[in-house]
């Protein structure tokens, strides 16, 4: 089984960037923890992250009969992106969409989604563990 996780624009400042919203840890460190959760749980996971939008659809659109399952987590993309959305609807398989921080206790223009409604599921709010929570949530979703 192979699940493609997704990262958007910014995310590779993670550590860096608004440690008190997005937490200390960096992308490597997130990546590393979600290889090692694949390995135990029988799932070969591949990571990318783009500042891109176009470079992200293009990953959706390869995955396309490639993989069992998608976690995206769209950053900025989560609320303007109509080519994400649109990508993503391609697949047939699980997506899951998470964020690091509670997108609906911030800005009002961050509480609209292009993505949630087409997801399998949605996580917002539990900072890096988020991501392993997702992992093993699709996980389940898969069996």
């Amino acid at each position: 089984m192979k699940v493609l996780v997704i990262h958007g624009p910014n995310l590779n400042m993670l550590g860096r960037r608004e440690p008190e919203i997005y937490g200390k840890a960096t992308l490597a460190e997130i990546n590393a923890q979600l290889e090692s959760l694949g390995t135990s749980l029988g799932i070969r996971v591949e990571t990318f992250q783009s500042n891109h939008e176009g470079a992200i659809v293009d990953k959706i659109q390869q995955a396309f009969g490639n993989c069992n399952g998608v976690i995206i987590n769209p950053a900025a993309y989560t609320h303007t992106s109509v080519a994400i959305r649109d990508a993503l609807l391609l697949l047939d398989v699980p997506i899951i969409e998470i964020h690091l921080s509670n997108i609906y206790k911030r800005e009002a223009f961050r509480h609209k989604s292009l993505i949630s409604d087409i997801a399998t599921a949605q996580l917002a709010g539990f900072g890096a563990m988020g991501y392993q929570m997702a992992l093993e949530a699709m996980s389940r979703m898969l069996r």
